[in-house]
């Protein structure tokens, strides 16, 4: 087995293992493109070391760098592979594990294992929800991430001390005051977030790696974080959360697969995923509520509710895009199926 996954990567070279792995990275945000995972990976490097974190950044390279390797060792379909479909859940283990928990060599070592069960759970996830013709996302990340930080309550060698303090229910809608000068900061904030990475720099460089794979995917991330921010400002969330992004990131993922991803841009998938933003806030308020008891994080589980609720119905709103050879073969039978 690793023999061949040796050969597999001999075959492709150092160049093209890296276009993988970047690919991995660029997947986060549905875009299969080397170039947008290089901006983000840039993205969160600067964020990680601005932030005095910089084992976030050596994590999310190592959570890449493994969930992509287990893809080969699992020898799973080839395709997946190129497109960078093993390595963007693993990538966001890496982000997670060094937020929430301590720099321990235990915490190293649980992210490795994290981010190749990322893989495995991913194919279990997507045989499970194939014949509801939907795709599991990032929740593959959401749930293995979850499983080690609940279990690091019990654990001595995980340490728990960056997770919240589990409390009770209550009314949350406190803290932080918003400056009008500071909103393009705020909206930057709301696309970092979606790596764990609180720096409006890294927002910008996430901009422009969306902007060089798709203008569309940029434009709808803009318009995700931007809403996301007014509809949580209007209905008076915490102004600390909405001031870090914490409104947004889930928001941003679920106006770029509801407007560019599963549907052609049009104005009926326009307002679709406009309404989808607005109870992807709805949703992450009561994923924050669900699990403060725990001292958890909603990671991108708002968003994969969220854009489940809005695939689930199969509407027809003159849906598929032409160019979606960059997809995986699961999403392309599942486009197919609904066109």
């Amino acid at each position: 087995m690793i023999q061949e996954f040796t050969e597999k990567i001999s075959d492709r070279g150092v160049v093209g293992f890296l276009k993988v792995l970047l690919r991995g990275a660029g997947q986060v945000m549905f875009q299969c493109s080397a170039w947008a995972g290089l901006f983000f990976v840039a993205g969160i490097f600067w964020g990680a070391y601005y932030s005095d974190m910089p084992h976030v950044a050596w994590g999310a390279l190592l959570g890449l760098m493994v969930s992509t390797a287990t893809g080969y060792i699992l020898n799973l379909p080839d395709e997946d592979g190129r497109q960078g479909l093993w390595g963007f859940n693993g990538v966001l283990v890496g982000c997670a594990f060094p937020t929430f928990l301590g720099n321990t060599l235990w915490m190293w070592l649980s992210l490795a294992l994290c981010a190749a069960l990322t893989v495995w759970v991913r194919e279990a996830l997507n045989n499970v929800m194939r014949p509801w013709k939907i795709n599991s996302f990032t929740f593959p990340f959401v749930i293995s991430t979850w499983l080690f930080l609940l279990a690091s309550r019990a654990f001595f060698g995980l340490d728990p001390s960056h997770m919240a303090a589990p409390i009770l229910p209550e009314h949350l809608a406190t803290g932080g005051v918003l400056y009008v000068e500071q909103a393009a900061v705020y909206w930057l904030r709301g696309m970092s977030q979606v790596f764990l990475i609180d720096s409006w720099v890294t927002g910008m460089l996430f901009f422009i790696g969306l902007l060089v794979a798709s203008r569309w995917a940029a434009l709808w991330a803009a318009i995700g974080s931007a809403l996301a921010i007014v509809v949580a400002s209007a209905l008076s969330a915490s102004g600390h959360d909405i001031a870090h992004g914490l409104y947004s990131f889930s928001a941003v993922l679920t106006a770029i697969a509801l407007a560019t991803v599963f549907y052609r841009p049009s104005w009926r998938s326009a307002l679709w995923a406009i309404v989808g933003i607005v109870i992807t806030v709805v949703s992450q308020a009561a994923m924050n509520v669900l699990l403060d008891p725990f001292g958890l994080s909603s990671l991108t589980a708002p968003f994969c509710i969220a854009t489940w609720m809005f695939l689930l119905p199969m509407f027809k709103l003159d849906e598929v895009t032409p160019d979606h050879s960059h997809w995986s073969p699961h999403l392309k039978q599942h486009l197919r199926k609904r066109s």
